[in-house]
């Protein structure tokens, strides 16, 4: 149904998007740190479930859209190609807060958590424009349905990004502790993830993701 070149493709992007600074990763570790980590996996499951949201009804509607317009894909794989460009400049440029720094925030109870954690990653720009600009460009319209498709490969996003969010949210504390004492580790953190979805960002452009861009 799917290459490998697309899993691995959308695999990628997931992880250099889940690593480099932004609203959840923020949120979920302001969290952990703060009220501990059972607070910050209950925030996790927000988030996990507003990635199915947008899952779901981006799937529903580009399904469809796609398959009556193929010539959208080149237009959404320039766009997307800017965003990760727009996102690596963000990650590297000077000046740029530690999304590890230790926050003073309120404690919450579980329901109120798991909402902000929702609400968190709906509101969420990267999310969005993934969905709508990025994954469906791993999408091959030769190779069968398209909504399955959109579906497995959102699947290994969610993977990817729950999978790291979690061990974030784990190591949370510890993480916090190691760069206040290590700023260099830091910048070389952001560094390294800023080239990475550069490197993607090129690869988009020059449609180098394989079948999967039609």
């Amino acid at each position: 149904m799917i290459e490998e070149s697309a899993v691995l493709g959308v695999a990628a992007i997931a992880l250099g998007m889940v690593l480099s600074p932004g609203p959840n990763m923020m949120y979920l570790v302001s969290r952990s740190i703060s009220q501990g980590r059972r607070a910050g996996i209950i925030s996790l499951a927000g988030v996990a479930a507003g990635f199915l949201v947008y899952l779901v009804g981006a799937n529903l509607g580009l399904a469809v859209l796609f398959a009556a317009v193929p010539e959208l894909l080149t237009a959404i794989r320039i766009a997307g190609a800017l965003y990760l460009l727009w996102l690596a400049w963000k990650t590297v440029k000077p000046g740029g807060a530690s999304v590890f720094a230790v926050q003073d925030v309120p404690a919450d109870p579980p329901r109120r958590l798991f909402a902000m954690g929702l609400m968190t990653n709906l509101l969420n720009p990267k999310i969005a424009i993934l969905y709508v600009s990025v994954i469906p460009q791993f999408v091959d319209l030769g190779r069968g349905d398209v909504l399955l498709q959109g579906i497995l490969l959102g699947g290994c996003q969610i993977a990817v990004a729950v999978s790291v969010n979690l061990a974030i949210v784990l190591a949370a504390g510890a993480v916090a502790g190691f760069l206040a004492r290590r700023p260099a580790w830091l910048r070389t953190q952001r560094i390294t993830m800023g080239g990475l979805l550069g490197a993607l960002a090129v690869m988009l452009a020059l449609g180098s993701t394989g079948s999967a861009v039609v």
